[in-house]
């Protein structure tokens, strides 16, 4: 007889509300941290709700493809709110002013569903925060919450209130025997009064802090305000630092006329961010403003008339005091502090020392890949490790913290550690302290996550007086984790190639390891991460343990992997955790990198992802080598990246089918090495050169904006050349000034240079640049199918798109689908001539797989549209916010689904080519 088998009963998967945005400062990390959780968040265990909070602390239900844009101002607030801007000024919706209930309903409903505070305990089991600064770490929404019974992520209230005062926070610690710099704070009535003058300050200051000095305000994070002072620093210099940290700035009339338009427009730009300026509303000589165009306005009318010397401006959103404190010298170190859940005991994760290239490790350095470097442990005897982690774990017990914490100090150079920024949350980007430590004993991001909500929960019981209230999601939690132990099934395994050795190798690591969670996270896929390190024709192949793969950058994976070496401390380390990891971590997590060949990739995986960018990857080697193999791979044949990684060779293809091209020429170090003035005299001739100013100079293969500038006069093209052609070891610092660069930009020497004619809008009625990509499929009789997405607009702060603006998060504005017109039919008739022109060239060059083109734009009166294309990218970034997924969510594709396609569509190519 058949009996009927009846499958165990599944347990409902838990839901978790995402919080993310919020009023601060730190917005946009948030924004992008939340977008981190809920790619990485466990689907079998966990069903992500994203809850985005914007400045007035409003709650939408946000539609999922908006948590996939570049920043917040691509979508909130919606375009059709937005205030005329004839130079396309970035806004948040602050900008908009005081709105009526109604009116922001009806605006939210554009990007999701706006939620009331009662609604949540009906739609999410808990509340993952990952919220920053003011409304996210000061304890304000852990109390909405625990008003409405909802458990949540992290610490409770009070300790929130205590992380985010540096102030009391410092007298607490003081109190508490912890080694603490110095400090003096500077209260916002009195300074602003006058009862405290800058003399005085400046006495007092140099009484504690003769040498350098910090100057931060009291409630800000991510360096967001922070200045330190050299060690000769006077009274005007320091008044501008506790000015700087109030977001208080003059602006001279002679400094404002002495400007150019455009830069007037760069510097509005600046004033504009929140990170750096006083952010919007403003006030201007007391008067509120509400958008860059009208500041912009009333700046030129102030200066006219030449009788107003000077104004001030001033954020709308106060500080109300600064600290000053005598500068640390020592080694600087961050550390995760975890609640274990066995025993309840306060344990440190290895700790990190940050490895800076300059004084201040500012937002810039903190979250664009390669600008700073992470050692972890920090390279110290073990005594010294241990016993920066008891301090950090006293400390943790001393204020309360819950759950987890990070933890930043010094260790001095008279031996003390000095913890000077507890801080009850910490950045979720993939590559932040928050992961990065948690990799050395072995956790995933996913399975980290899945710690911290356990863990959180429990902190949550036990601060109830009704202890049983959070017993069911508990219980829940455990079975959900007994059932997924019990049930993992067969994954096709996907090598993620990732690294390289061209200047693009650090978004190359970011791409891989965005690709490496989105398949981690799934029930398909099992993600194999393997580095490729060595030089052209001889490529070095290591799979990498978790804890190498989301080191900071490239380099730092490099070193680990040629040079491997693990303390004897990350043994002890990984024993205080092994509970946890027992439970949580993969069975089969290893921790040592091994080498393997093309060949032994081969016999371990069914598949690869090719994540690298530039050389190799974009030339055709790696694909050679996996074709030999017999390797499905993502992406073009190696014949269409070979042609399209050169910049030249592929525009000079496009120019001979008649497709229009902007003027190009290869120059050549041979040439200028023999005589560098004839070299520039023969670029500048009057009436024979090819180029007049201004034009563009780049690398022919390099990409990610790679030394990518517009060269406007003599002296800049002098310095480009001398930088570019220069020999092996020169520092040519005098030309990296000329040019603008900053202390930690990379530039490339080659060979070979590419100047090319500056496109402009030549009559055009509208002109922008734009960016978009594609992907191909078979169809049902076996042929080769394009589909073009909608094509993004690039808004660009200054001459060229950045990398910055590209890959930092909270910079660049990526319009998805691109201005072409202001109605549907419009749009429509342009975007066909702007697809059409991309496909054709798609077919021309051989693209397979998926692309992602960059072009100019121009858009005529009779609506003809005239795309100018400028650079053609084989295997684009894949980055967590790269506006290639904007547009794949717009037909519809999940970033997973995205990725899904391009995987399987190597495997059918492979049966195609086979047949």
């Amino acid at each position: 007889p058949h009996f009927p088998i009846f499958a165990p009963m599944q347990t409902t998967r838990l839901k978790v509300g995402i919080f993310f945005g919020g009023p601060s400062r730190e917005r946009e990390i948030s924004f992008a941290g939340g977008r981190t959780v809920y790619d990485n968040l466990d689907r079998s265990l966990f069903e992500p709700v994203p809850v985005f909070v914007d400045s007035y602390r409003r709650l939408i239900l946000l539609d999922w493809p908006y948590i996939y844009k570049g920043t917040i101002r691509d979508f909130y607030p919606p375009a059709s709110a937005l205030p005329d801007s004839p130079h396309h000024f970035q806004m948040y919706v602050e900008s908009l002013g005081e709105l009526s209930g109604e009116a922001w309903r009806e605006m939210a409903m554009q990007v999701g569903r706006p939620l009331e505070w009662a609604e949540l305990p009906g739609l999410i089991d808990l509340a993952f925060l990952a919220l920053h600064g003011e409304f996210g770490e000061d304890g304000q929404i852990q109390g909405l919450l625990s008003s409405l019974d909802l458990p949540y992520t992290g610490s409770g209230l009070r300790a929130c209130a205590i992380g985010m005062d540096k102030g009391f926070q410092k007298k607490l610690m003081d109190a508490g025997g912890f080694a603490c710099p110095e400090m003096l704070e500077v209260k916002r009535d009195e300074w602003f009064s006058g009862q405290c003058t800058a003399a005085e300050i400046y006495r007092k200051a140099k009484s504690f802090a003769p040498g350098r000095i910090v100057v931060r305000p009291a409630n800000q994070g991510s360096s967001i305000g922070v200045s330190i002072l050299p060690k000769g620093y006077d009274e005007r210099d320091l008044a501008k630092a506790i000015d700087k940290a109030f977001f208080k700035y003059h602006l001279p009339a002679e400094e404002w006329l002495a400007l150019e338009e455009w830069q007037r427009i760069q510097h509005l730009r600046q004033l504009s961010d929140l990170r750096e300026g006083p952010g919007f509303p403003m006030l201007l000589q007391g008067e509120t403003v509400f958008t860059p165009e009208e500041l912009l306005e009333k700046l030129n009318a102030l200066f006219a008339d030449g009788r107003t010397a000077g104004v001030t401006l001033e954020s709308y959103w106060l500080e109300q005091s600064v600290i000053l404190e005598s500068f640390i010298e020592g080694r600087e170190f961050s550390c995760i502090v975890l609640r274990r859940e066995e025993d309840g005991r306060a344990r440190a994760l290895p700790p990190t020392e940050i490895i800076k290239m300059d004084a201040l490790y500012d937002y810039r350095s903190k979250y664009l890949p390669g600008l700073s470097r992470k050692e972890t442990p920090i390279h110290l005897p073990e005594g010294q490790i241990e016993a920066l982690r008891r301090e950090c774990e006293r400390l943790f017990d001393y204020l309360g913290f819950g759950a987890y914490a990070r933890i930043d100090g010094f260790l001095g150079e008279d031996g003390r550690i000095y913890l000077n920024d507890p801080n009850t949350t910490s950045g979720m980007l993939p590559s932040s302290f928050f992961f990065h430590q948690a990799a050395e004993i072995g956790l995933t991001p996913s399975r980290f996550l899945t710690y911290i909500i356990a863990i959180s929960l429990r902190e949550r019981r036990h601060e109830r007086l009704l202890r049983p209230l959070f017993d069911e999601q508990i219980e829940r939690l455990e079975e959900l984790l007994r059932q997924k132990a019990s049930g993992e099934a067969q994954k096709t395994k996907i090598a993620v190639l990732l690294g390289g050795y061209s200047f693009e190798r650090h978004i190359s690591v970011e791409s891989g390891r965005n690709i490496f969670e989105k398949l981690a996270s799934s029930d398909k896929y099992e993600p194999i991460p393997v580095f490729l390190a060595g030089e052209a024709g001889h490529h070095r192949l290591f799979i990498l343990p978790i804890r190498l793969l989301l080191k900071d950058n490239a380099d730092d994976i490099r070193q680990a992997v040629l040079q491997p070496k693990s303390p004897e401390v990350l043994l002890k380390i990984r024993s205080e955790f092994s509970e946890i990891t027992r439970k949580y971590a993969d069975p089969e997590n290893v921790f040592e990198p091994v080498e393997i060949s093309y060949e032994e990739l081969a016999q371990k995986v069914d598949g690869v992802f090719i994540a690298l960018h530039g050389r190799p990857g974009e030339d055709g080697e790696v694909q050679q080598q996996l074709e030999r193999l017999g390797l499905p791979y993502n992406g073009s044949p190696p014949s269409t990246a070979a042609l399209t990684i050169d910049k030249y060779a592929t525009l000079q293809r496009l120019r001979e089918a008649g497709f229009p091209v902007t003027r190009q020429q290869l120059l050549s170090r041979a040439e200028y090495v023999k005589n560098p003035l004839a070299f520039r005299q023969m670029l500048l001739a009057p009436g024979q050169a090819p180029f007049a100013f201004p034009f563009v100079l780049k690398p022919v293969d390099d990409g990610c904006s790679s030394a990518v500038m517009i060269i406007r006069n003599e002296q800049q093209l002098e310095a480009y050349l001398r930088l570019f052609f220069r020999e092996e070891g020169e520092k040519c610092e005098a030309e990296r000034k000329t040019l603008g660069l900053k202390p930690q930009d990379e530039f490339p020497a080659k060979d070979q240079l590419l100047i090319e004619e500056l496109i402009q809008a030549a009559g055009a009625e509208k002109f922008m640049e734009i960016t978009c990509g594609l992907m191909t499929y078979y169809d049902e009789e076996g042929q080769l199918q394009y589909q073009v997405f909608e094509p993004s607009e690039a808004l660009v702060s200054g001459e060229v798109l950045s990398l910055e603006e590209k890959f930092l998060a909270g910079e660049g504005q990526n319009i998805t689908p691109a201005r072409f017109a202001d109605n549907p039919a419009d749009y429509e008739y342009i975007a066909r001539q702007v697809k059409d022109t991309l496909e054709r060239a798609a077919r021309l060059l051989g693209i397979e797989g998926y692309a992602r083109i960059d072009a100019f734009v121009r858009i005529y009166p009779d609506k003809r549209a005239e795309t100018v294309i400028i650079e053609v990218n084989s295997l684009p970034g894949m980055t967590p916010a790269t506006c290639i997924y904007h547009q794949a969510a717009i037909e519809g594709m999940k970033p997973f689904d995205f990725i899904d396609k391009l995987i399987q569509f190597g495997f059918r190519r492979k049966t195609t080519k086979t047949v």
